[in-house]
């Protein structure tokens, strides 16, 4: 009779424990908030171009001398290099528009048919990074470079100066771009476009126009013709507009 309810007691906890782990349960289920659905969205991609002529030059010049004797050496590269310098300010180059980049000598060892060496040759380099504003006067500038003793030009790259301005003219033609084929989308699915939610772009291009010309003589040019052509500065645009 007392095992008896023993176990009628227990079963009695039970079912106590169990109404109140379900009307907890329910409790908490009954106070959590909806969530907000996610906005329809129409995401598209635009593109702008803008087409430039270039306005500005960067060229690599310089004077290469070799002698048997370092010192000599150098004194004839410094007195070639000084009349290069007095050309170019001659031919319209500012002196701030004139930068030494690199001034070296180094000795080069000669060996006969025999692989006997003959004899050192000591090599002098001395180069400057031009910057020509005035591309008219390009061909003028060089020609002056090679008379007057280089007989290194390389590296002749075209540019614009002012590329934030290009660049932003682009940007609102790529989001013109997108804002019309957003709009050609939206038209198709019979709905309206509301407001932006995030852009992303991507400038590219503008790579300066590279002209390679290597002059090893300083006779190899009387006259050097040289086209700057044409560049372009880009952007792509990602946008994502929201559907009304």
């Amino acid at each position: 009779m007392r095992n008896k309810s023993i176990f009628v007691t227990i079963v009695g906890l039970i079912a106590v424990a169990l109404l109140f782990f379900v009307t907890n349960a329910q409790a908490q289920t009954d106070t959590v908030e909806p969530t907000g659905s996610e906005p329809r969205t129409i995401s598209v991609n635009g593109s702008g171009v803008i087409s430039l002529e270039p306005d500005i030059a960067y060229i690599n010049i310089g004077v290469r001398s070799e002698g048997e004797n370092a010192a000599e050496t150098v004194t004839s590269n410094n007195s070639a290099n000084q009349s290069l310098l007095t050309a170019l300010t001659q031919a319209g180059v500012a002196d701030e528009d004139i930068r030494t980049t690199n001034f070296s000598i180094s000795p080069r060892q000669d060996y006969s048919s025999e692989g006997e060496l003959v004899g050192i040759t000591y090599v002098v380099d001395n180069n400057v990074a031009v910057t020509v504003r005035d591309l008219d006067n390009i061909g003028a500038v060089l020609d002056s470079a090679v008379q007057t003793g280089a007989n290194s030009i390389s590296g002749i790259r075209f540019d614009v100066e002012d590329r934030e301005a290009a660049q932003q003219q682009a940007m609102e033609a790529a989001i013109n771009n997108a804002r019309s084929r957003a709009e050609v989308l939206a038209g198709a699915a019979d709905v309206e476009l509301g407001a932006v939610l995030s852009i992303q772009s991507y400038v590219g291009g503008g790579t300066p126009i590279p002209y390679e010309k290597n002059l090893v003589m300083a006779d190899a040019a009387s006259s050097v013709p040289v086209s700057p052509g044409e560049m372009q500065i880009s952007v792509d645009v990602s946008v994502v507009y929201e559907i009304q």
